[in-house]
Parts: structure tokens; sequence; C-alpha cells
């Protein structure tokens, strides 16, 4: 063989090897992330919100991938607020009663997800950290909060999805909510995998 093809042969072995060895990692993440999010209802988004979170050095636990999402959801219902917030203050200076009517009610409800959710994320950092007498009662309040904030989402899509506001503004609004209700949805689906899997955990230790 001659050095030129010998040295070309080195240089393509070596591409191949980082090559997979850069894909092994990535390829770890994405199959424990998909099995983190295979008990939620919105299985893509997901893998689309955590995987970014997870990499050959750690991969998140359970507890963690739980705090990733829920904090993810209260950043996009606050941004959603902001957004329904201007234009509830648009439609206001047209002079249309319904139509601004529609989206005050909704920014009402709103704003009461985001006061729950902020406190589930407060609450979710505080499990473990007080003492295991006190996990039922932190994981009650934060299954409630975030319920609650869904709930609040759903409400606010059943009462705008109605003739007063125009379509174009109804689309936008409609996505924004649609995306926080799956964001909540897929933040208890991940609670409660952690929970699950800590009081599994106690119970090994403590048999």
């Amino acid at each position: 063989m001659s050095q030129m093809n010998f040295t070309s042969l080195l240089i393509l072995s070596l591409t191949i090897f980082g090559f997979l060895g850069s894909v092994e990692p990535r390829s770890r993440a994405r199959a424990y992330i998909e099995t983190q999010c295979k008990t939620t209802l919105y299985f893509d988004l997901c893998v689309k919100t955590l995987l970014p979170f997870a990499n050959k050095n750690e991969l998140p636990s359970p507890h963690k991938l739980a705090q990733i999402t829920l904090t993810t959801c209260l950043a996009k219902t606050r941004f959603t607020m902001a957004y329904v917030d201007i234009v509830a203050k648009q439609l206001n200076k047209t002079k249309n009663p319904g139509e601004y009517q529609a989206l005050e009610d909704c920014l009402y409800q709103i704003k009461n997800g985001v006061n729950q959710i902020t406190l589930s994320v407060k609450e979710l950092q505080q499990m473990g950290k007080d003492g295991e007498e006190n996990f039922s009662w932190h994981e009650s309040n934060v299954q409630s909060w975030v319920s609650a904030a869904l709930s609040d989402a759903t409400t606010c899509i059943d009462g705008i999805l109605v003739d007063e506001v125009e379509s174009k503004e109804k689309n936008m609004i409609k996505a924004k909510f649609l995306n926080v209700k799956q964001l909540a949805s897929n933040s208890i689906a991940l609670f409660t995998r952690f929970t699950a899997r800590h009081r599994a955990s106690r119970a090994i230790k403590n048999p």
C-alpha cells in the first residue's frame, strides 16, 4: 500500500471512529430522555424540551427533568400572558367590548396559572430538602397547583375560541395556550414519574 493510500485510510478511519464516538453519547442521551418521556401525552414535545439538558457527562435525574419541564411551562405561560395582555390592550382601543372582555377573562385565568406554576416550581425545588415526612405534602401541593393551571389553560381556550375574537388572533392565542396546556400535562406526568421513582428508591433503602 502506498504511503498516500495508507494516510488516506488512516484519516478516514479516525474520522469514522470520531463520528461514532460523538454519536454514541448523543444516542445514549436521547434514549434516556425518550424513556423518561414515554408516560407523557405529548411525547415529541417532551423530548424536544428535555434533550438539550442531557449530555454525555450528565443525564438529569427524574427530579431534575420534572423541574426543567415545569420551569419551561412557567416561562411559556408568562410569555403567553404578556402576549394576551398586549392583544387585549389593542382590542380595548378599538372599543369592541365583546372581544376585549373575552381576552380579559382569559387574562385573569392565565395570571392565576402563572401564580400556581410559580408556587409549584418553588415547591418542587424544596422536595427532599426538609425531610421525608414533608414529601407527600409537597407532592400534593404540586399536583394540585399544576392541575389547576392546566384547567385554567383549558378554560382560556374554551373561552376565547368563540366568535368574539377574529380568526388571526384566535389561531395565535390558541397555539400558545395549547403549548402551555401540553407542557403542563407533561409536567404532571414527569412529576408523577419522579415521585414514584423516589418512593421505590426509599422502599429499597428502607425495606
